[in-house]
């Protein structure tokens, strides 16, 4: 029977690593395009592969750990290509039963939209096309996300997806509908004016564990080993009015208590977003908490910042830092001096921040990186009274970085996207070591 709309289905893949942990991660740009197909009158349905909460999974707390906690996971067969690593592989998310089970239960679809995030995931990507195509052969499925759109040539070939998604979903999405579906749709929103977008469609996964929060879009940094400049090159701010009213509708509606800022630049220019976002916060007298894994700027904290950031709820801080090296600080960013870093801690405590709270992220395997001056940057945060917080490198296609990273690695990076894995510190010539990560993790904690 020919329906009056379309019926989409959006699935959120399984990831295959060495590791994998829900540090807050929800799949922002998938759930803010089923808002939109709904919000222009599409029917949707959603199926999250890394669901911690499914039907058949062990019961969890989706309080604890302030929404965070591990995925379900089975271990798998390492790729060919990574046999060199002395460490298990696993698929983490659902069983493939429960997702053969979730499906089959579906409508059958008109399309389906699958996202990716980090570019080495693929295989996860490989495996969920795979499950779908086996129960919807014949339905157009189109994979878009980070992998798509900084591997488009590579995802072509192996992802097993019809079509790949390559432009920003706004601007891509209805022409995409009309081209598979033949439904069009008038244009019912903006895309240059944030406050008018539908809320990302958080209802539709089983538990809202915590809320994702954009109070605005891109970065006016342009990193050397960061893609976010590539991704979301303008930048896009929402008013206070607009931040706070999400924020109430999750908290009033659906109890959530935890939000999680997924913003690349939230203190950037302070005093005409972040500032009179945080001080409406202040006002509402809610009791919630905020939560910055992407970092904060360091140049942003301020006495006054770190004082309405405190008052506001914000829990879970993570600074910006990457590296103490501040003498060749301009190889990868120039975000912060020596000076500016201890004055943000300094802010930070004088404002009631504990030691448990802060931490700052320092880059582990860079290309040609002394694993000595590593050491060193740990022994410095700690120092300032702040935990080191260790974020391994990512070689990424097309930023600045790259070329070292390809000249680095003992792999051929260009030939793969596996082999940009974190975990086996890629840019290092020397065959993977889990002495050197155990030893730099001890250095963190003690």
């Amino acid at each position: 029977m020919k329906r009056d709309v379309p019926h989409i289905l959006l699935v959120n893949p399984w990831i295959h690593d060495f590791a994998a942990y829900d540090f807050w991660a929800k799949p922002m740009g998938m759930l803010t395009i089923a808002a939109l197909l709904r919000y222009h009158g599409v029917s949707v349905a959603y199926i999250d592969c890394l669901d911690r909460f499914h039907p058949k999974a062990p019961k969890a707390d989706p309080a604890a750990r302030y929404g965070r906690g591990p995925y379900l996971k089975t271990r798998i067969a390492k790729p060919s290509t990574l046999i060199d690593i002395p460490r298990y592989f696993s698929r983490y998310g659902i069983k493939p039963q429960w997702f053969k089970d979730d499906l089959q239960k579906q409508d059958k679809p008109d399309l389906v939209l699958v996202t990716s995030l980090m570019t080495y995931w693929y295989p996860g990507v490989q495996e969920t096309i795979e499950m779908i195509k086996s129960i919807f052969p014949k339905t157009p499925l189109v994979l878009g996300g980070i992998y798509a759109r900084l591997c488009p040539e590579h995802a072509q070939t192996h992802a097993g997806a019809d079509d790949i998604a390559i432009k920003p979903a706004e601007k891509n999405l209805f022409s995409l509908v009309h081209h598979y579906t033949g439904f069009s749709m008038s244009l019912a929103f903006n895309p240059e004016n944030l406050d008018v977008y539908p809320y990302p469609a958080l209802d539709l996964q089983t538990k809202i564990n915590y809320a994702p929060l954009l109070t605005s879009r891109g970065c006016p940094f342009n990193c050397s080993y960061c893609a976010s400049h590539l991704l979301e090159p303008k930048r896009m701010l929402r008013s206070s009015e607009s931040v706070i009213g999400e924020i109430e509708h999750w908290h009033k509606k659906y109890g959530v208590n935890d939000f999680v800022l997924y913003d690349d630049a939230f203190l950037v220019d302070a005093e005409a977003h972040a500032i009179p976002i945080l001080e409406e916060i202040i006002k509402t007298n809610l009791q919630i908490r905020f939560h910055t894994p992407n970092a904060v700027h360091i140049r942003g904290i301020t006495q006054n910042t770190a004082r309405l950031m405190f008052k506001a709820g914000f829990t879970t801080l993570r600074l910006g830092l990457e590296t103490l090296e501040f003498d060749h600080r301009e190889r990868i960013d120039k975000k912060v001096s020596a000076e500016e870093f201890k004055r943000a801690v300094k802010c930070l405590k004088e404002a009631g921040f504990e030691q448990h709270q802060v931490g700052a992220y320092l880059l582990v395997g860079l290309p040609d990186q002394n694993m000595k001056s590593v050491a060193h940057s740990i022994q410095s945060v700690k120092q300032n009274g702040i935990a080191p917080v260790l974020a391994y490198y990512t070689p990424i296609p097309h930023t600045a970085l790259w070329p070292k990273a390809v000249a680095a690695s003992r792999y051929n990076l260009e030939s793969d996207p596996i082999f940009t894995n974190n975990a086996i510190l890629p840019c290092h010539k020397e065959p993977f070591s889990w002495n050197t990560i155990t030893d730099l993790k001890q250095l963190a904690k003690s």
